[in-house]
């Protein structure tokens, strides 16, 4: 597999410097570390080591480097791996990343605050010719979609809600179709997703009569037998993020969709008094709509997030879903036969 974005033919899509010296800050949550374990566990090829702050007490496990001893190592950005409440860059971490411009490092962020927006952080990087790369800012140049029927075989991730599953879903489908000796990219369409792939578009920040034109960007023209596995984002039935959602079905075509659940949410997240909707509901209205730029779409299947229960109690529950629906069941971190079944169905 190829956990990249290789946009050759495809300009306006963003491309990162790589490797990455993991920037941990002064965290001491391990929950607002999830970028950093996320190049961890998907590219750790990709990451030289980790740089933290006296205080910070939260680890991604990688060696501890200094930004000279990374870039000497081979590193040419230093990533922030933090995405904290409000997703700010406290000034307490300003010496670091001065530090970083000084060692020949470019800065890679997905935070909500802009590095460019930092007049001191901008002016140094300016002066040594160094980048500064917000990854929540879609590049330039992004077109029109066009519906055009592109080559090469397509599969999105789509939801019955946002922040279940697509990503850890398309990443793992990606790598099951490589070990397979299928040719297969990873496609990435949010902040993290961008990070671990080195490239994409962020979809959730493009202007929405641009958005199905991105998705036709991030994954172009391939070989027959090539797939796209594409990061999916939101989902149709979210009062907030639809729109997304939609433009990313029309731009992407899939030929296959793989549904993404988490079993027990009762509500959509963020939108209290909106109830998520049934398997049923997701698998026809993203077939539905999804027809209207690849009338071959198909659904292979359902990827559930059981992170929350017990091994046997969601063997048991896949198993009685995958029957009920007459669809393959899985979560892909589990693993095991019934995501092997899934991997068989996409590739069918």
């Amino acid at each position: 597999m190829n956990i990249q974005t290789s946009l050759d033919n495809a300009a306006g899509a963003l491309q990162l410097p790589q490797p990455y010296l993991l920037f941990l800050g002064d965290t001491t949550v391990r929950g607002y570390a999830k970028t950093a374990f996320g190049l961890r566990d998907w590219a750790p090829e990709k990451c030289v080591g980790e740089y933290a702050l006296p205080g910070a007490t939260v680890s991604a496990g990688l060696e501890q480097l200094a930004p000279a001893e990374a870039k000497a190592r081979g590193a040419r950005s230093l990533l922030i791996g933090v995405a904290n409440s409000g997703g700010v860059i406290p000034e307490s971490w300003m010496p670091a990343l001065f530090e970083a411009l000084d060692a020949g490092l470019d800065i890679v962020s997905g935070m909500h605050m802009r590095l460019a927006d930092m007049p001191e952080l901008a002016a140094r990087a300016q002066r040594l010719g160094r980048q500064l790369i917000d990854v929540r800012h879609p590049p330039s140049g992004l077109p029109v979609g066009t519906g055009r029927k592109r080559s090469g075989k397509r599969l999105l991730t789509v939801g019955t809600d946002c922040a279940l599953g697509k990503k850890y879903t398309a990443l793992a489908l990606a790598r099951a179709f490589a070990e397979r000796g299928v040719d297969a990219d990873f496609r990435a369409t949010g902040q993290t997703g961008i990070m671990i792939a080195g490239g994409g578009v962020p979809m959730d920040a493009v202007v929405s009569d641009f958005e199905a034109g991105a998705a036709e960007t991030v994954s172009p023209d391939a070989a027959d037998d090539h797939w796209d596995v594409v990061e999916g984002q939101g989902s149709l039935f979210h009062p907030a993020y639809a729109a997304v959602s939609l433009g990313l079905l029309h731009g992407s075509q899939p030929d296959v969709i793989v549904v993404c659940h988490e079993p027990g949410r009762e509500e959509i997240l963020g939108s209290p008094g909106y109830r998520l909707p049934s398997i049923e509901e997701t698998i026809d209205l993203n077939l539905r709509l999804g027809a209207r730029t690849n009338s071959a779409i198909r659904c292979a299947g359902l990827s559930y997030n059981t992170s929350h229960l017990g091994e046997e109690e969601a063997i048991a529950l896949m198993a009685a879903e995958s029957e009920r629906l007459g669809l393959p069941v899985a979560d892909p971190i589990r693993g095991g036969e019934a995501f092997a079944r899934l991997v068989d169905s996409c590739l069918a």
